[in-house]
């Protein structure tokens, strides 16, 4: 008999309100919930395709342990036993820094895993956690850090007559800018009632199909398109001046930094028209409400913590952050309420604290430890090098940048554990694969999408919403699957460990439940958890009467919009080479590679989901008609495609909405290095391409993983059949 269920997807990132049918004790069907107040009945291809993922015969059922070069199946309590002891040996012999965490994508949806990552880390002693956060947008918790956060936050998307999008296209990404709760919905209501989008993009996404505005640009030079756009704004008096005089500090070193970048200069640099870029800055100061953000593109290309920067540099010159008495759009429900003022807050530290890497200088910043360092901490001899690596939620072999040195660090771990679904890239190469319960096979709630306000900006709930889930369904029969908080819990229990979430140590003899668990980490929160259950739909726990505060008497905090090291860096940007080509010096490049999302897939996770992959189950490399055609190739041709680093193989795909000498790609496709002919089946790695030693971010250590140099060169047509 036929049970509908509400439920939270997890498939991404953005915990769509979805129906679930069960039959028999299966899952048979997913649709939108129609009577979600925040999803409006949306749902992706994707998410319709959780039965597919939840029984997909690729999934992992049991434990493996690799024995002689292959994978055998173990109890899950053999693994952890086997795992607590060779750790307790390796910390014993090398210190607690010798074991690394790395959380995926993946561990973002199950917040309790996430959190006994952490408090097992912290038990240990060792500090060495790192997130694929720190490989994504970086730029944006460091841009915060300099230019300072307004404590009552930025105008909400639903009340703007403008919005800037920079590389961000959150129709398919559900991220960048417009709320990524249906985004396709809200961005409809809003050009309806007139509000003028501008999208800074080299491609002609979906969002920017919709745009007032579409400036098609050179990759990697939103630097210099904001630092243009804030050129226009200062010089035309389009600023607001009340605001900048009263809140805000580094005007003057603001404008001389940014005068070089004329209307003229950065339409030659960016290769965008300069009457357009003039009537973007104006249309977009001459509003009266609205933001400018940025999305992962910009974050992966060259000075992402600058572009970052300068975005809340354009937002601050125009005002656009929430003033006293205004409705706060969000005070949180399952977090501590937030009563926002009218004021800047205290500037955290960036960077230059906590663990210091032995790489490159880098060390703790805002961003978080950089993943792009991991492979050199497990690969360099010595001190403190890293022999142990738990993978949670991840897959580093797609994800990391420098891809072959990601593959040799994976092979010289002592102990390399991953928590995944799949026989992954990294999972083969794992000493212990571990598979996990999916999401209707768990409780849920949707708490982390509260604490991506703290993250960056115009980005979690626009309204105070909140859901939770019950599990609906057992795990397959006859399968030994645990949630990744009870490996945490089972590797403390056995090492003797004590283990401390939110501030309470955990009973480590009775395991605790996850809804327990969930109960802690939503303790003080402004709505109970219990509150929050008895809406199955989800529900806004709204309260008009919580507006923003005044400004303390004594505050004397302002935002930064001439920080001393973006200044600097701006007159770096200026004194590099304008080229005419596709490098960023001399050496001739004919085409810049930028990543891209997919519909059907999330990073490397739905390549394995028939319905996800009907057209291709490979990353094509799409460019423009004319581009093929000028290099004499056809659509489906099996090219090389070359950067300053490394190579890889790209099957040519015809894009009309790609600017000419731009490649796009999806990241975190392909495998091992001995996979690579099997492009038609897994495609490729564009991380291999970036050189995690040269062109990184100095603080963040963010390399150019996108708007990368290359060349391409026709190879043999038969190469994926050898």
């Amino acid at each position: 008999m036929a049970e509908t269920h509400t439920a939270i997807c997890r498939f991404c990132h953005s915990f769509c309100g979805i129906k679930v049918t069960i039959e028999d004790g299966k899952v048979a069907k997913v649709i939108g919930d129609k009577d979600n107040p925040m999803y409006f009945g949306y749902s992706c291809v994707k998410g319709r395709q959780l039965p597919q993922q939840h029984y997909n015969p690729e999934r992992l059922l049991h434990p493996h342990k690799k024995v002689g070069g292959h994978h055998e199946t173990v109890t899950s309590g053999e693994a952890l036993d086997d795992i607590a002891a060779t750790l307790s040996d390796l910390i014993a012999r090398h210190g607690p820094r010798s074991v690394a965490l790395y959380t995926g994508t993946y561990a973002f949806p199950y917040p309790a895993s996430s959190a006994l990552a952490g408090a097992f880390m912290q038990a240990i002693g060792s500090r060495m956690k790192f997130s694929s956060g720190s490989i994504d947008q970086p730029g944006k918790p460091l841009a915060i850090a300099l230019h300072g956060r307004w404590n009552a936050g930025p105008q909400p998307f639903s009340e703007s007559d403008t919005w800037m999008l920079v590389g961000a296209n959150p129709v398919v990404s559900k991220w960048g800018g417009i709320p990524q709760y249906n985004p396709a919905k809200r961005l409809h209501e809003a050009l309806k009632r007139g509000m003028k989008l501008i999208v800074i993009d080299p491609r002609r996404t979906e969002a920017a199909e919709k745009a007032h505005i579409h400036l098609q640009c050179k990759p990697g030079e939103d630097p210099t398109i904001l630092a243009g756009i804030a050129n226009l704004i200062i010089e035309e008096g389009l600023f607001d001046r009340d605001f900048i005089e009263q809140e805000v500090d580094g005007f003057e070193a603001l404008r001389q930094a940014v005068a070089p970048f004329t209307p003229d200069y950065v339409a030659r640099r960016a290769d965008v028209p300069r009457d357009l870029l003039i009537e973007a800055a104006r249309t977009y100061a001459r509003s009266t409400r609205g933001m400018t953000t940025a999305g992962t593109g910009p974050n992966m290309a060259p000075r992402g913590t600058l572009t970052e920067y300068l975005v809340l540099v354009i937002n601050t010159l125009c005002g656009r952050w929430l003033r006293e008495g205004e409705k706060m759009p969000n005070p949180f429900v399952l977090i501590p309420e937030r009563r926002g003022k009218a004021q800047a807050e205290p500037k955290p530290q960036g960077w230059g604290y906590g663990e210091k890497l032995r790489v490159r200088d880098l060390g703790d910043n805002a961003g978080g430890l950089t993943a792009a360092a991991l492979a050199d901490e497990i690969l360099l001899e010595g001190e403190g090098q890293v022999k142990a690596l738990i993978s949670v939620g991840g897959n580093p072999m797609a994800a990391w940048p420098d891809q072959l040195k990601t593959y040799e660090a994976m092979k010289a771990l002592a102990l390399n554990v991953t928590l995944d679904i799949k026989m992954s890239a990294t999972a083969k190469l794992a000493d212990y694969v571990i598979p996990s319960k999916l999401g209707l096979e768990t409780p849920a709630m949707s708490q982390p999408n509260e604490f991506i306000w703290f993250y960056g900006f115009s980005t979690g709930y626009p309204e105070p919403y909140a859901m939770y889930q019950p599990k609906l369904i057992d795990p397959p029969a006859g399968s030994d699957l645990i949630e990744e908080w009870e490996f945490f819990y089972g590797l403390a229990q056995r090492m003797g460990l004590q283990l401390v979430l939110a501030g309470e140590p955990l009973d480590m003899v009775n395991k605790p439940t996850t809804d327990e668990l969930f109960e802690l980490l939503a303790k003080g929160s402004r709505i109970p958890l219990d509150e929050v259950k008895k809406y199955e739909h989800g529900h806004i726990f709204d309260d008009p009467s919580i507006t923003v505060l005044a400004k303390d008497a004594d505050c004397a905090e302002k935002l930064d919009i001439g920080n001393v090291h973006m200044m600097d860096e701006l007159r770096e940007v200026i004194a590099e080479p304008v080229t005419d080509h596709a490098g960023y010096t001399a050496m001739h490049f004919t085409h810049r590679l930028v990543s891209r999302r997919m519909h059907d897939v999330y990073n490397s996770s739905g390549r394995d989901i028939p319905a996800l992959v009907r057209n291709h189950s490979y990353n094509p490399a799409f460019m423009n008609p004319g581009d093929i055609a000028a290099l004499g190739l056809n659509a489906g041709d099996v090219v090389k495609i070359s950067s300053d680093h490394a190579s890889i193989l790209g099957i040519i795909e015809e894009a009309p909405d790609v600017k000419p000498g731009v490649i796009s790609m999806a990241h975190s496709f392909g495998d091992a290095p001995e996979f690579d002919n099997q492009v038609f089946f897994i495609g490729s790695n564009t991380g291999r391409l970036t050189n995690v030693e040269k062109d990184y971010d100095p603080r963040t250590g963010m390399p150019r993983m996108s708007a990368i140099p290359v060349n391409l060169t026709r190879v043999d047509q038969n190469i994926a059949a050898q």
